[in-house]
């Protein structure tokens, strides 16, 4: 467990959204807390910057006034989309940015932070990712880079981008961890009150959001009732029993709401709560297997199996 001095410079942009910085400080700070000791720096260039909430952040350092060596880390936060088409060239900037780099710094960016890295060169050839609505923005402002969809956070050697807000909190625990291992990760993340660490190729939209782009209330009740039980056996027809329609008309009803049937639904949910509690918990996995809706491990790893492209690294040597 590495306890060495690391400084962590956050770049302040102008409108700054102030939840870029603030979630991936709190991560940094209860670092701090538990004993590390992480040098905390807020640079920019110039002295105060207004966010794009109005409130404005002052007494900042010049950045050229700071030479981020290996073990420290730059964060550049995200800023209001308002400011993408006004990017400046900072040859200034984008030097000390190189000098980082040469140095083997660890560079990220937190959403529309990432236009910044685009712009300097540093992601050129170089897979990346910002918030989903700028994705194809970014990829046509920067025809080199690679930009990434569906994913929270990207690693390409020592540079990290991540989608947007709270993904910079993911990131950040995701660098916790690299540095300090699992278990501090964790106490971190109990600390802010993070449900989990999410994987950087965990999909932007939560799987709990996803195919409930409707109206019918019904559909909503058995998702809900779906998402609470998933340990709990049920058939169609005990389904169709809670909204009141019959099996046949269920399973018409939520194919035709969702995209997918009721089946292939609860798999989904199956498999993201068995990949958070394998890389989230001590659970045995035959544990884990009954607390997702399985009789054995052995059909759970079947199942996931079948998923093998959506799994982390880690997650795929535990089942080899």
């Amino acid at each position: 467990m590495t306890k060495s001095k690391s400084t962590v410079c956050f770049y302040i942009p102008k409108d700054i959204s102030l939840l870029d910085l603030s979630g991936v400080v709190e991560v940094f700070q209860e670092a701090n807390n538990l004993g590390f000791d992480y040098e905390l720096k807020f640079v920019s260039s110039e002295t105060s910057i207004k966010s794009n909430s109005g409130l404005e952040l002052s007494s900042l350092v010049h950045f050229s006034k700071t030479a981020p060596q290996k073990d420290d880390i730059v964060i550049i936060s995200g800023f209001s989309t308002q400011q993408i088409d006004l990017l400046q060239e900072d040859h200034l900037f984008f030097s000390w940015l190189h000098k980082a780099n040469a140095n083997q710094t660890t560079i990220c960016s937190v959403c529309t932070g990432a236009f910044l890295l685009a712009k300097s060169g540093l992601l050129d050839h170089k897979e990346c990712t910002t918030h989903w609505k700028l994705l194809e923005k970014l990829k046509n402002d920067f025809p080199l880079l690679k930009p990434q969809k569906n994913t929270l956070f990207t690693k390409s050697d020592n540079i990290y981008t991540s989608a947007g807000i709270v993904t910079g909190i993911d990131l950040a625990l995701f660098l916790i961890e690299e540095r300090h291992g699992k278990d501090i990760t964790n106490k971190i993340a109990k600390e802010l009150v993070v449900y989990k660490r999410r994987n950087g190729t965990d999909e932007q939209e939560s799987v709990y959001l996803q195919n409930r782009n409707h109206r019918d209330e019904k559909i909503h009740t058995i998702q809900d009732w779906i998402i609470y039980n998933l340990e709990k056996t049920s058939t169609i027809d005990s389904l169709a029993d809670l909204v009141y329609v019959s099996p046949r008309n269920l399973t018409r009803i939520f194919k035709k709401e969702t995209g997918i049937t009721i089946a292939e639904y609860r798999t989904k949910l199956r498999i993201e709560k068995a990949k958070s509690l394998l890389a989230n918990s001590d659970y045995k996995i035959e544990h884990i297997a009954h607390l997702c809706g399985y009789k054995t491990s052995k059909q759970l790893r079947a199942v996931l199996e079948e998923h093998l492209d959506a799994l982390p690294t880690a997650l795929k040597m535990i089942l080899s």
